[in-house]
């Protein structure tokens, strides 16, 4: 192994705090697997608490590894090295499990070099007992895993907590088995999926059907963490260089209750759940002794019943508070003074949809004289920077929605330079444009989206209408990463031969190319009602709401 790659992994331990290094003897070893870079994944809080989880376990080692950056990729191939856990240096194959953490569908593209530098076959039928069990878990999983199905053993569907402490009990009782029967056992655990016990058939449409295999369920329920109220996850690691890296991050909820019809967060993590205030409030006392930022998070910070007293009390502390961002309709007059006082510059908002139908249609029920009323609370507050999150290409969008959402944007910018200049200080308005991404088990799932030719003109549209405009900024996501995004979102089994092609091959449009994929349409078409959906293995328990609502969308844009 090279020595810089060395050197690097002993200063990334040095300057953590609460990393843990077992003696492996006897233990079930497993890899915890993040396929991006360690500043990302060290700042997800749902990596550090299945890394502590499982460290807790006397019987369990748990060490970690990375996507390497670019300059320690080409060390890796300099030297031809395997790629290392980072606690024990020891190579990926000696570890008896692989457990890969995707939170994002893009990180999909990264597991195939994760595979390569292991040295580790990427296909789950190439590989036998001498290899590791491959399995893994998040978000990304339990909203669609059949893109990356035919590269894992097993898959966790849904929360870790709910899942974590009946799987490793398990896996430690089956020394010995062959791998076959261990993933035949496995499906009797609550929310494992085990791809190769499913069938797909296609046909030039799309799947036809999808037939489980001996005693695989017809579907996998998800499974979801049922008592929040007596837990916390909180910081584990503290890792120097990371983006939350000052603050001691608590999540407070999980899951959304607005239902709004474009987010995963509101079904995936449905019903809508709050923990403790006291143990938040003890738990923040914990934090308040490593760090003096407090960060709170959630898909629905804001509605959180009782934020106002824990943001107070976190205050009363000496601590200051963070939060990602404010529902528009829910801003609290006391939290803001908190904010305030925690020296928040910038607030961030999310309209969405730039016009009235686009925000009905999406169901995010705001109007513009809430955004603006929002708007001009915060500037009243001397908050003077704000972020304003918009989609683009949203079902039936026309020009004329566009429109309107420049018509807000030049409101909300006026309001910010007259408060700026009557206070004598710089205000900004920076915008976050992304693309429409249809995701699984929302309504508009079936949905397809936006071609990019279509949507690069909307981009150079709001380049030219809002670019030139003094105090304001504008981030437009990549087409390229949104269009990828948009193809794991909703791909089929199909794409982990793609993934691993266009890993050996460098380029994805080389390997969609040879291997007779239309990603375009993959990606652009809408699908119709009664084709089964890739994710059909998937039990959201939610399709019939699903439809409803969908068809309702529909009505709006047609109404």
């Amino acid at each position: 192994m090279s020595w810089k790659i060395k050197e690097n992994y002993r200063q990334l331990l040095a300057a953590e705090t609460g990393a843990a290094i077992k003696n492996w003897g006897g233990k079930l070893t497993i890899c915890l697997v993040y396929p991006n870079y360690y500043a990302t994944a060290m700042s997800n809080l749902g990596f550090q608490s299945v890394y502590a989880f499982c460290n807790s376990l006397p019987d369990v080692v748990c060490e970690r590894a990375f996507l390497p950056s670019a300059v320690e990729l080409k060390e890796y191939r300099k030297s031809g090295s395997r790629l290392l856990s980072l606690e024990s240096q020891r190579p990926l194959s000696d570890f008896d499990v692989l457990a890969f953490s995707v939170s994002f569908e893009n990180d999909y593209l990264n597991i195939p070099a994760i595979f390569e530098l292991a040295g580790i076959p990427p296909f789950a039928s190439e590989r036998d007992a001498s290899h590791p069990l491959v399995m893994a878990g998040g978000a990304a999983l339990f909203l669609n895993p059949e893109p990356v199905a035919e590269l894992l053993d097993l898959v966790c569907v849904g929360e870790g907590e709910a899942i974590l402490p009946r799987l490793l009990d398990f896996l430690r009782a089956q020394g010995g088995t062959a791998r076959a029967d261990l993933l035949d056992k496995a499906l009797r655990l609550p929310g494992i999926y085990i791809p190769s016990r499913y069938q797909v058939v296609y046909d030039s449409g799309g799947i036809t059907h999808i037939k489980s295999l001996g005693d695989a369920p017809a579907r996998v329920k998800r499974a979801w963490d049922t008592d929040l109220v007596s837990s916390v996850v909180a910081s584990s690691l503290f890792a120097p260089g990371t983006e939350f890296s000052d603050m001691y991050l608590i999540e407070v909820s999980r899951g959304c209750p607005r239902g709004c019809r474009f987010c995963a967060a509101g079904f995936i993590y449905h019903p809508f759940r709050q923990r403790s205030l006291e143990l938040l409030k003890q738990e923040a006392e914990k934090g308040l002794e490593l760090k003096d930022r407090i960060g709170l998070v959630g898909a629905a910070v804001s509605d959180y019943r009782d934020l106002g007293e824990l943001c107070r009390f976190i205050s009363e502390k000496g601590g200051k508070v963070s939060v990602s961002s404010l529902r528009i309709d829910a801003l609290d007059e006391n939290l803001l003074d908190i904010l305030q006082a925690s020296g928040h510059k910038t607030v961030a908002l999310a309209p969405e949809g730039g016009s009235q139908r686009l925000r009905d249609l999406i169901r995010k029920d705001l109007t513009e004289e809430q955004i603006l009323g929002a708007c001009d609370t915060l500037i009243g507050r001397d908050i003077l920077n704000l972020k304003l999150y918009f989609i683009i290409g949203l079902p039936s969008e026309t020009e004329q929605d566009l429109a309107e959402m420049v018509a807000l944007i030049e409101k909300i910018r006026e309001r910010v330079i007259t408060a700026a200049k009557k206070n004598r200080r710089l205000g900004s308005v920076l915008l976050s444009v992304n693309p429409f991404v249809p995701k699984p088990f929302t309504p508009l799932q079936w949905c397809g989206m936006e071609a990019l030719a279509s949507l690069e003109k909307k981009y150079h549209y709001l380049r030219r209408a809002v670019g030139s405009l003094s105090n304001v900024k504008i981030q437009l996501e990549s087409l390229r990463e949104a269009f990828l995004q948009a193809l794991l979102s909703r791909g089929d089994r199909r794409l982990a031969a793609f993934l691993v092609k266009a890993h050996r091959d460098g380029s994805w449009k080389k390997a969609a190319k040879e291997l007779r994929l239309d990603p375009e349409r993959l990606v652009t078409r809408t699908i119709p009602l009664e084709e089964p959906l890739p994710w059909n293995t998937i039990d959201g328990g939610e399709r019939t709401r699903l439809v409803k609502e969908y068809e309702r969308a529909l009505r709006q844009q047609s109404g």
